[in-house]
């Protein structure tokens, strides 16, 4: 995998008791001076939500920014879509 791909990961969080339907996107994408960024992108499924972009010095510390951010995910519910 090269250094540019993008990767992203889509977590799912359903309650139907609660009339609970959200959506999570993670990707590490290059910005344009040459540092890595964490996109955070959530909502309520089919409704417009929010993104936040943070900046890294180097991709491994994005890396890990993303893996915290899974795992807080996982915590409160939600699972990666399709696995």
């Amino acid at each position: 995998m090269s250094q540019d791909t993008i990767q992203y990961l889509v977590l799912d969080r359903f309650d139907p008791s609660c009339n609970m339907a959200r959506y999570y996107v993670l990707s590490i994408e290059p910005s344009l001076f040459g540092d890595a960024t964490l996109i955070r992108e959530w909502g309520r499924i089919g409704q417009p939500g929010q993104r936040r972009i943070e900046l890294y010095e180097n991709r491994s510390c994005a890396m890990e920014a993303l893996e915290t951010w899974l795992q807080r995910k996982r915590r409160r519910g939600y699972l990666l879509r399709g696995g």
